[in-house]
Parts: structure tokens; sequence; C-alpha cells
């Protein structure tokens, strides 16, 4: 599967676009803007920009208006540097940027990994996968996190400075619900298709989702064996499944709230799913496929409010 011409936002202004529906993300660059204005006040007094402009290249922005909010949220003038192509070649010339910001990206992997013939009917790491999936997933994301360090450190001044936002687990276990449950209700969303003759169960076998949620030390690991920079701080936060949920107390909800948040949750992964989805298995099965999806999300609400666990990574080029 050749992820960069498929993996991206849904486009346009229509109900079901990322623009329409990126409330989530929106929310979690305002959470870790605290660490990108430090990082960047850090980056400003060692005296790097003497005599040249701030150059900054935000990756994986997207469409919509998160797409400009980092670039208002660092400067009044937004400098062109946005360059297409994946972020796991290079993109920069050597020495040429500042700051380079990423948030909600690097959780997605540069290719669905290898050996997961055993993964069966789910389509990312399940509590029933077993041992090889998880290794495969977990070498996948140690190759392109190290790459993207790789490259980033030679477009990079010496001095300069990277924010990264992402999801990851807040436990080793790679079983734990916020490590893959929200992939797995998916997958039962699909596998309720086959029962009704709407999706084949071969689609499903050889369908995995190229992402992968990393727990601390895993990040850390990563950034210490790559070597080019040093780890500022990692600050970790959560926020609800649907991004209009302000409520952080409960530990689950009602079921008229359920369902409410069930919707939601549901468009927002529309909206980042819905393009590589309809890559694999058509156009005609996505509104059906998210209404159970929806029913099956809101299911789980009213036992256990599951929250993605983000990670804040703020790092200076050695």
């Amino acid at each position: 599967m050749e992820t960069v011409n498929i993996l991206h936002m849904n486009p346009g202004d229509k109900e079901s676009s990322y623009a329409r529906n990126s409330l989530l993300q929106e929310t979690v660059l305002r959470k870790a803007l605290p660490v990108l204005k430090r990082t960047i006040k850090g980056n400003t007094s060692r005296d790097l920009l003497s005599g040249q402009c701030f150059r900054i290249a935000d990756l994986g922005c997207a469409s919509g208006k998160n797409a400009l909010l980092l670039a208002t949220n660092v400067m009044d003038i937004v400098i062109e540097a946005s360059v297409p192509g994946s972020f796991y070649c290079r993109l920069f010339s050597d020495q040429s940027l500042h700051l380079v910001h990423s948030s909600y990206s690097v959780h997605w992997l540069s290719q669905v990994p290898e050996g997961l013939e055993s993964s069966a009917l789910n389509i990312y790491m399940a509590k029933t996968s077993p041992l090889n999936v998880f290794q495969s997933y977990q070498k996948q994301f140690k190759t392109d996190f190290t790459k993207l360090l790789q490259l980033r450190s030679e477009e990079i001044v010496s001095g300069g400075c990277m924010v990264l936002t992402l999801v990851g687990r807040s436990v080793a276990d790679p079983t734990s619900d916020d490590g893959c449950l929200l992939w797995e209700l998916l997958a039962q969303s699909l596998h309720d298709m086959v029962k009704e003759g709407l999706v084949r169960e071969s689609d499903i076998n050889s369908f995995n989702v190229p992402i992968y949620y990393p727990c601390e030390d895993e990040v850390r690991n990563v950034i210490q064996n790559e070597g080019s920079f040093s780890l500022e701080s990692l600050t970790t936060f959560q926020v609800n499944w649907d991004p209009r949920d302000t409520d952080y107390k409960n530990s689950n909800d009602s079921n008229g709230l359920s369902q409410t948040h069930a919707e939601n949750t549901a468009k927002a992964v529309k909206a980042f799913t819905e393009p590589l989805l309809t890559s694999h298995f058509g156009k005609s099965i996505i509104d059906g496929l998210f209404k159970k999806y929806s029913k099956r999300v809101a299911q789980h609400l009213t036992n256990n409010k599951t929250r993605y666990f983000n990670l804040v990574i703020s790092l200076a080029k050695k």
C-alpha cells in the first residue's frame, strides 16, 4: 500500500470533511501551545536569528483552519515553508530551518508493517493479536521515527528545535484501551458488515492501518539511540474521543450523552480515515460503516470513557 498517495484527511468543506471535523486536532494543538511557546523563546534567546529569516515547517498540517493555526500562533506574517511529500523523506535544504513542528502526524507510519499475515480479522493491533503483530508495529515505528529524526537533523540549524505532538498510550502494554480500542471498534464494525454481506472477509484480512501509538519509553529510547537531538521536555495530556466533550471527571457517559459523543467521535474518525478506507473497501460502504461504528462507540462510552493519550515532545538539535 502506497500510503503517501492515499493517507490524507478528507478534503473540501462538506459535512464529512476534515475541515469541519477537526476540532479534536485543534484542541490538541492548543493544549500543546505552551510547549511550543517555551521552545520558540528558547530558540530566539540563543541568538539563532542574527541576520536571518525565521523559517518554520509544519509537518502534516492537513487542510482547513488548523493548517494556519500554528503559523498564526508563531508569527504575524506567515513565511511560506511548506513542501509537498512524505516527512519520512528529505524535504528541505541542509540547515535551513530553525523550528520544525508537527501535530497529530508522527503516529502515522510510512507504510503498513510487514509480517501481519497472522493479524487475521484485525485492522490494527488488538487484544487478541499474536506477539509478532505487536513486534512488527513497534519495529516500523522505531524505523520511521529514527528516520524522521535523522532527516530533520540535516535540515535544522545547530541549536534549532522540533516540537512534535502525537497520540501515544499511557502504559507499556500495547493492548491497553488507549492503545488500540478505537481501532478494534472500527474492525468490529467492519465485521458487522461482513455478516450482512456488505464487506468481504478477505478484504478485512488484507487491510491494516499504518499507524502506531507509542508509549513514553519507546519515544525516549528512539531519541536517545538516534542521538541528533536532546530531549528538552516530554509532557502528556488526555482529550476525550469526542472533541466537543469537555467532561474529564466522569469515567463513563449516560446513555443519552454516549449517543451524542459517539456521533461526534465517528465524524472525527471518519474525517481522517475515509480516504484510507475508501481506497481499499470502496466508497459505498463508508456511511453505513460509520453508523455502525457510532453505535459501538456509544456502547463502549457508557461503560468506560476511554481518552486519547497525547505526547508533546520538545527537542533541540545538538
